[in-house]
């Protein structure tokens, strides 16, 4: 049985809401695997869905670019938040952004594209980390654009413009009014940001999550006869699905109203049909486990200073 550590039952208790004896014992069945222990909790009841984007986190920024009709969005991660408030360090992420424009929207192409001074995104931030003195890593990039519409943005915790901990684009098509897309496709940006989905609708989720939802359902409802399975399967997965696509969610502005709700009737004073055609959320640090270190005995080891 592997060795289970009290940070790591914390880790499980913040992401589940589950009890501190219920998180210990899941991750004593699971061998200390946290995603599988998340899912032997919900098998017994005993945690809510798993929010993958939770409580992990890593330093830096995520940045935002909007021109016209596309828009990017990056992550910068650095070593403390201390390098996130130096301005040289926000710069960068801010050029770095506006760069991935020009891209097709791969890492490998911003990574080589050239910024204002003339160097490329990669050796620039090798002279970062010469001058700065802390690891620095361009962690990924996303581009989105309309044939003709919007792409609208929201920066969630801004330290500057475009510059911030949760970034958001969403993407509009529609040949309406752009002022009022615009207006239309930040506020639905503030939901992603707030609410999480992983997909527009159904057609957007894949299948593995499906077949994990699935499973869960199967094993809570474990015994009960092969018809009657069935039916809980299929509701199941249906309320699962309306819960983390955007479409079907309560819109956080106006919750007597799903987001497809709300774009169907915002098309009488968009004066055309409006499709939401796309969305990228990057949450700073999502899916990075940063190690927890004492920062007193760092010092002190710094120091020359023996515990």
């Amino acid at each position: 049985m592997a060795n289970i550590s009290a940070a790591l039952v914390k880790e499980l208790r913040d992401k589940t809401g589950a009890g501190m004896m219920d998180c210990k014992k899941a991750l004593g069945e699971t061998d200390g695997d946290i995603e599988a222990a998340i899912d032997w909790l919900r098998t017994k009841g005993l945690a809510k869905a798993a929010k993958k984007a939770g409580r992990v986190a890593a330093e830096g920024l995520v940045g935002i670019a909007v021109s016209g009709s596309q828009a990017a969005v990056v992550e910068v991660n650095s070593e403390t938040d201390f390098v996130a408030r130096n301005e040289q360090f926000q710069g960068f992420v801010a050029e770095t952004a506006k760069a991935a424009l020009a891209t097709d929207g791969s890492l490998e192409a911003l990574q080589t594209a050239k910024l204002a001074a003339g160097a490329s995104v990669e050796d620039t931030i090798k002279e970062l980390i010469a001058t700065i003195g802390e690891n620095m890593t361009l962690r990924r990039v996303a581009k989105v654009n309309v044939s003709d519409g919007v792409v609208a943005a929201y920066m969630h915790n801004a330290v500057a413009e475009g510059l911030g901990k949760i970034g958001v684009l969403v993407a509009l098509e529609s040949t309406g009014d752009k002022e009022f897309l615009n207006t239309l496709g930040r506020q639905i940006a503030m939901h992603v940001a707030a609410v999480n989905p992983i997909a527009v609708d159904a057609s957007g989720v894949d299948a593995a999550t499906i077949e994990r939802e699935s499973a869960i359902l199967r094993e809570k409802n474990a015994g009960k006869p092969d018809h009657v399975m069935t039916k809980i399967v299929e509701s199941g997965v249906k309320s699962y699905l309306k819960e983390v696509t955007l479409l079907d969610q309560p819109f956080v502005h106006d919750t007597s109203k799903t987001v497809a709700q709300v774009l169907k009737e915002a098309e009488s004073k968009a004066g055309a049909p409006v499709a939401l055609t796309g969305f990228v959320r990057y949450a700073l640090g999502e899916g990075i486990e940063k190690e927890e270190s004492d920062f007193a005995a760092e010092v002190a080891a710094q120091a020359g200073v023996k515990g």
